[in-house]
């Protein structure tokens, strides 16, 4: 089911009303019916694969109960292997089986020998690699001893599969959500108008500014070579905004929507493209996973303390190398992974203040041109790596760039005219860039804010791609 479709318009306000009219019976049952729902959200497009999300959640509720019920620490180990050999094993089988084989062929005919080996027909679920590293998650924070395991089984199935971030994030962890459904919600006017408008932004960028870039980045990197350099660069600014506007204004709508039912998610964007350097954007852009993989894979792995120069030189490129095959099974996606783990080695770093959510001068309306300068550069590497996770291969990706220098650069691009879309969405975020979201302007008369709302809504209906294009993401 589908953020920006019918369906789901006429799903919400079902769910919020029976929520909330379970609001005086029990926990239990409002957590029940929170569980239903999500199934029904979940199994809207298969209801099949209903069956992955319960044995994933299964699992990882019933280990985590036994490492509550065990200290030896060999049987919490083989505990954990279970765990991991479950989710991961499910998530390598539906998400990269094929990739492996292929590759595997691909390497003994490099060497003049030829296997048959078998692929299949795979379809790859909705949101498993989100759901996944969701309940994973959840076990390895028992086994550290971070988390208490819960007793409730409905509550826990409810964390795994909660809705509004089932199928795209953010990626939840136990510590923040899963306390959330062990305690009774009341319902909050303030938050959950605050979530309508964050809601109502998201959608505004899925459907205004990243659906109707689409087309013209379909076309742009379908066939490279038949455009010209100065049309490709605009074609990667284009899906650099593209990709940002649809999942972050699904992160919006998710979150929102969380908040309509008294639920807190965490922040999954935080104005990326006004970064100043690489690190800055990693700690902007695709937030809960990029923290999943700081805790999970880079600090297991050694991380940057006390560790030897070339040892930390290798977690990073793991890391990284490792989110960009979460990504997706093509090499194109490796490549963008370890491009951006370079990038993040060799950039100029600055010196930032720890967990500083507002980029670039705060409340300043203009930055210095020191900073300015630091940004746009930032935003070109940006550009050159979603060259990479864009193209339909790794080839395509290269001569894409080698095209750029060879084309005509004397003649207006044909879809100069979309610039309009990012002249419209970046200088209001810049301006908002101190909030959570640019419609956070409770603060204003409010004649102001509801013709703001007007205007929003107004571009929706009028600009607004509304043919249910799915969201990016989805395919990951």
């Amino acid at each position: 089911m589908l953020f920006n479709s019918l369906t789901f318009a006429l799903f919400l306000p079902i769910v919020f009303a029976g929520y909330w009219l379970l609001q005086k019976s029990s926990l239990r049952l409002q957590n029940a019916f929170v569980l239903f729902a999500s199934y029904v959200f979940y199994g809207w497009w298969d209801w099949r694969f209903l069956f992955l999300i319960l044995f994933s959640s299964t699992v990882d509720y019933s280990v985590s109960r036994a490492l509550g019920r065990t200290s030896l620490s060999g049987k919490r180990k083989a505990l954990l292997a279970v765990s991991l050999a479950c989710d991961l094993g499910v998530l390598c089988f539906f998400k990269y089986f094929n990739f492996f084989i292929d590759s595997f062929s691909a390497l003994f005919v490099s060497m003049g020998m030829r296997l048959d080996m078998p692929t299949l027909h795979i379809i790859l679920p909705v949101g498993i690699s989100f759901y996944t590293f969701q309940s994973l998650s959840y076990t390895l924070d028992v086994y550290r001893r971070q988390v208490e395991p819960v007793d409730d089984f409905v509550a826990f199935l409810a964390f795994v599969s909660f809705f509004p971030q089932l199928v795209a994030g953010p990626i939840e962890r136990a510590g923040n959500l899963l306390p959330q459904f062990l305690v009774r919600r009341r319902f909050d006017t303030d938050k959950a108008s605050d979530g309508l408008r964050q809601a109502l932004w998201g959608l505004f960028k899925k459907v205004v500014i990243a659906d109707n870039l689409a087309e013209s980045v379909d076309t742009i990197f379908s066939d490279p070579v038949a455009h010209a350099g100065s049309e490709l660069v605009l074609g990667a600014a284009y899906f650099a905004t593209q990709i940002y506007c649809d999942f972050s204004g699904y992160s919006d709508i998710a979150i929102g929507v969380a908040r309509l039912f008294g639920f807190e998610l965490r922040r999954n964007f935080a104005y990326p493209y006004f970064s100043r350097d690489i690190v800055e954007f990693w700690r902007r852009w695709h937030i809960s996973l990029s923290t999943w993989f700081r805790d999970y894979v880079f600090i297991p792995l050694g991380g940057s303390h006390g560790v030897s120069k070339s040892r930390w030189l290798a977690n990073v490129l793991a890391t990284f190398t490792i989110s960009g095959l979460w990504h997706g099974a093509d090499w194109k996606f490796i490549f963008w992974g370890f491009l951006n783990g370079v990038l993040y080695i060799v950039w100029p770093k600055r010196t930032v203040t720890p967990n500083s959510e507002t980029p670039s001068g705060e409340r300043r309306l203009l930055v210095s041109m020191h900073n300015a300068c630091q940004i746009c550069a930032t935003f070109g590497a940006i550009l050159l790596g979603w060259v990479f996770f864009r193209a339909p291969s790794l080839s395509i990706a290269f001569q894409y760039l080698s095209s750029v220098f060879k084309g005509s650069w004397h003649s207006l691009p044909k879809t100069a005219h979309l610039l309009v879309f990012l002249a419209l969405l970046f200088p209001i975020e810049w301006l908002q860039r101190d909030k959570m979201h640019p419609l956070a302007i409770s603060a204003l008369p409010r004649w102001v804010r509801w013709a703001v709302y007007y205007v929003v809504c107004s571009f929706i209906l009028l600009t607004g791609n509304l043919h249910h294009v799915p969201f990016i993401y989805f395919q990951f």
